[in-house]
């Protein structure tokens, strides 16, 4: 999404995204990464879906209130980064990999800080469902809201409220330089 006319709702945009992304990560950090006075710590769960199945055996309603914790947490990730870049005219592919990348990351950061926070646990499991929290989000929200915002701006295109910009952008088109042949 480059800077026309729009330029200033761009930046707002991509700077309310940035706001909001830092706001959450902070709220994230608390939750997370606070000491805990508890009597006794579980073990680290280093075993992949051995916590969810421990969770399905508490029943549903216990269940369905842990998984949902684990998926939660980082979904408005799913939103915000690609809210925070700003870009509209993006692979929807490319995008996902970049958002479900940059969750993916930030909960693994997570997970290894609280190795050395007291009554906090490493938890595997706390990665796979962080990482599709983040994933189910930008799959539901950010292509319905990108599909919108582009035929909002190509209203106002047809309708002139936005100038149309040159095709090779702002500087005029780039020089080429010939091919040169390399010596023996």
């Amino acid at each position: 999404m480059g800077q026309g006319s729009d330029g200033q709702a761009v930046i707002r945009f991509r700077a309310a995204g940035g706001f909001l992304l830092l706001a959450h990560l902070l709220l994230v950090g608390w939750l997370t990464l606070r000491p805990l006075d508890v009597p006794w710590v579980t073990a680290a769960n280093l075993q992949p879906l051995a916590g969810i199945k421990a969770d399905l055996a508490l029943g549903p309603a216990e269940a369905a209130h842990r998984i949902g914790e684990g998926l939660l947490l980082l979904a408005p990730l799913g939103v915000l980064l690609p809210m925070a870049g700003g870009r509209l005219y993006v692979s929807p592919w490319a995008s996902l990999a970049r958002t479900v990348a940059a969750g993916s990351l930030i909960s693994l950061t997570i997970e290894l800080a609280q190795t050395g926070v007291p009554g906090q646990v490493v938890d595997v499991d706390s990665l796979l469902l962080n990482t599709v929290g983040v994933a189910s989000a930008h799959l539901l929200v950010v292509p319905v809201f990108r599909k919108r915002l582009r035929r909002r701006k190509q209203e106002q295109l047809v309708r002139g409220a936005i100038p149309r910009q040159r095709e090779e952008g702002s500087q005029g088109s780039t020089p080429t330089i010939s091919r040169v042949g390399i010596a023996p």
